[in-house]
């Protein structure tokens, strides 16, 4: 079983691209062209040699392509919600019960939303901000794995909700191989319920190499030394933590840590999207911007158990890159500076997947097809996925005009597309997901 899904029907497809200088690591850089073909980049030329003359060809000369990001932490589910709550809260248990209290007709009527129209979603911010992989903390619902779903999701995984709210937590991690990551939200909160989760997960015979712990708020140096021995890793969430908590991880116990990843959350509790996340983490956890580079690349693909070279720009890896303009910088510093208004071009697999309005212009015919503009806050961007659909079955129950991605307006461009060009199949699932 591969480690995640995206569509690869038709990727035999050959495509060359020109000109970008490319990201080989956090500041290391190569000018040349790519030719990709079967979804995977087969070779990378330097500036000075020609790719064959074959295919489709994309000049993207002026630009940076970086790898394709990794969120190795999302609730797909809730792309549409917006942030709830009325924190600061102690543990993520209070904070449940708090909201479900406080707000239980605002849950109701986002979650009055199809789910997989949700789960559309929840990959489509994750394409607008460059990421090409995305972990999904929740069950693998069939929309995930559907033809032409916009994001790689990982699919070789095991998981439970946390050592407090999912009594099948044993099942969960009986049933996950060793080869696959167990993800679980661990010591999330800032009292002794949230600081002895560690202890307790250990006790269990639950912490090991292929747990992944998720927040770790509370962990102080005697867990952090515990997670080291066990060689288990971490996913940090840092703004969530910020808005639920009032409190961030403190990063003088997590640098010896050396298995760390980022993950964007989902807008019930994060700052934005994941470039956002990695700004928040740069400024306000000081981590250095090569070390976040990472977190968001290669590191993360080895926590979520990647194989096929995600997180890196490699000959024979999945052709999973971004591009956003090119000002000089190193990769990493680049990263520093950028938003999702960045981001140009989004390839998964060798197929396009989004193209900022200009970056359009220069894709061949083929590669516009079944491409779909969107606007966001003003700034269209053409996605491969079904957007006409999507935003009009949205908005049949949030009202129209009241489609969100976190705090950014999303509406259909005034330009007419033709409906005959949507095409999307969203299967019935029973069966009710905890907020």
């Amino acid at each position: 079983m591969p480690a995640s899904h995206v569509d690869e029907k038709n990727n035999d497809v050959i495509t060359v691209i020109n000109g970008p200088r490319c990201a080989l690591g956090p500041r290391i850089v190569s000018r040349g062209s790519l030719y990709i073909s079967n979804g995977k980049l087969q070779h990378l030329y330097a500036e000075s040699k020609a790719p064959p003359g074959t295919g489709n060809k994309i000049d993207l000369d002026g630009f940076l392509l970086l790898p394709g990001l990794i969120n190795a932490h999302d609730h797909l589910q809730y792309a549409l919600h917006p942030r709830i709550g009325h924190p600061p809260y102690n543990n993520y248990v209070e904070w449940g019960e708090d909201i479900h209290a406080r707000f239980p007709e605002l849950i109701a009527r986002y979650n009055s939303v199809p789910r997989d129209i949700r789960l559309w979603w929840g990959g489509i911010r994750n394409v607008l901000c460059g990421t090409t992989t995305v972990c999904h903390h929740d069950p693998l619902w069939p929309a995930l794995r559907s033809e032409g779903y916009p994001a790689r999701v990982l699919n070789a995984y095991g998981w439970a909700h946390s050592i407090r709210l999912d009594p099948g937590i044993r099942r969960a991690w009986d049933a996950t191989p060793d080869k696959s990551a167990f993800f679980v939200h661990l010591c999330e909160g800032t009292d002794s319920l949230a600081k002895r989760e560690i202890v307790d997960l250990d006790s269990l015979g639950m912490l090991n190499a292929k747990t992944v712990v998720v927040h770790g708020l509370a962990l102080d140096r005697p867990g952090t030394a515990l997670l080291r021995e066990r060689q288990a890793s971490l996913i940090l969430c840092p703004s969530s933590n910020q808005f639920l908590y009032r409190r961030l991880p403190d990063i003088e116990v997590l640098r010896a840590m050396e298995r760390v990843a980022l993950g964007n959350d989902s807008p019930l509790t994060a700052d934005g999207d994941l470039l956002d996340e990695v700004r928040f983490a740069i400024e306000r956890l000081a981590i250095p911007i090569d070390v976040a580079y990472r977190m968001i690349t290669d590191v993360a693909a080895g926590i979520l158990r990647l194989t096929n070279g995600e997180g890196h720009i490699r000959e024979l890896g999945n052709a999973d890159f971004i591009a956003v303009r090119d000002n000089g910088d190193p990769p990493c510093e680049r990263m520093l500076t950028l938003t999702w208004r960045d981001i140009e071009f989004v390839l998964i697999g060798g197929k396009v997947q989004l193209a900022s309005e200009d970056v359009w212009r220069l894709l061949p015919a083929a590669a516009r097809h079944r491409m779909e503009p969107l606007c966001i806050d003003g700034c269209i961007r053409w996605l491969r996925a079904p957007i006409r659909q999507l935003t009009q079955r949205a908005e049949d129950f949030l009202g129209p005009g009241m489609v969100r991605l976190g705090d950014r307006k999303v509406r259909l461009p005034n330009f007419g597309i033709s409906t005959s060009s949507v095409v999307a199949h969203y299967p019935k699932h029973q069966g009710e997901e905890r907020l």
